[in-house]
């Protein structure tokens, strides 16, 4: 399903703040297959995320998705292939804009650009069984406008909206780190709820290694634009967040860095 072919990004080439970004990144995920992704700030977590999205296009490498070239599509291009919740509960949403609107332009990411003339009762019946399955009561306030809604509310609609229409690859981009312990909770309830409903290749980046460790089947370490550990099935079944510091110690010839990567629960 995702297919990543030597990719490389540097930043800020040929001047003294010159980054390599990513190096040489080279994996690939079958269908259902759920990655999580940890590292210390800096080591390129998010720079690979902007490149599977298309914010950011790699200086050499390719990108497929389902078997589609899809390296110098730009992000807007890429949307019919990926779903995508952000970190901040602000972002991924109009909050001038209703439930029943913001699903419309969701829904609309996957088809061909053209006018409608609005939400059909059908429709609206579609937009409310999907939201009756997050068990919150957003499917009585479509007419609400989204900025009224609390910070989980929120998320939780951006990763409904996000997965309702079946992408390619699902990006969870810290999307859990802005809430508080029982939003992050319930979020973390319907992430897994819906990746296993719609079986999703999703790609998931973390601060907190219990959440790296509990979540998919797939784990990769990353430092400084590289992938220098990675754990698939059983082998990462039995990880505990020791034997990932001391696999980064044994690796890298030194401690991670004392920031939220750590022990963040």
């Amino acid at each position: 399903m995702l297919q990543l072919n030597q990719i490389h990004k540097t930043f800020y080439p040929n001047t003294p703040d010159e980054r390599q970004a990513l190096v040489d990144v080279n994996q690939q995920l079958d269908v259902g297959d759920f990655v999580t992704i940890i590292g210390s700030n800096g080591a390129g977590k998010s720079t690979l995320l902007n490149t599977l999205a298309g914010t950011i296009i790699p200086d050499e490498g390719d990108v497929w998705i389902d078997g589609n070239n899809v390296t110098g599509f730009p992000e807007q291009k890429r949307a019919r292939y990926i779903g995508r919740v952000f970190q901040d509960p602000m972002s991924g949403t109009a909050p001038g804009m209703t439930i029943e609107e913001n699903m419309m332009i969701s829904l609309g990411r996957t088809k061909r650009r053209s006018l409608f003339r609005g939400v059909s009762k059908q429709l609206r019946e579609r937009f409310q069984e999907h939201l009756s399955t997050l068990e919150i009561g957003l499917e009585d306030r479509l007419n609400t406008k989204v900025g009224l809604l609390s910070g989980g509310e929120r998320q939780a609609l951006s990763l409904l909206m996000a997965t309702f229409t079946e992408p390619k690859i699902l990006l969870l981009d810290e999307h859990t780190a802005a809430l508080d312990p029982s939003k992050e909770e319930l979020i973390l309830k319907l992430t897994r709820e819906l990746v296993e409903k719609h079986n999703l290749t999703t790609v998931m980046v973390t601060h907190q290694m219990e959440q790296a460790i509990d979540f998919g089947n797939r784990l990769w370490m990353m430092d400084e634009g590289k992938i220098i550990f990675e754990a698939n099935g059983a082998d990462k079944d039995r990880l505990t967040v020791a034997d990932l510091l001391q696999n980064f110690q044994d690796i890298r010839g030194k401690k991670m860095a004392s920031d939220r990567a750590l022990l963040a629960k």
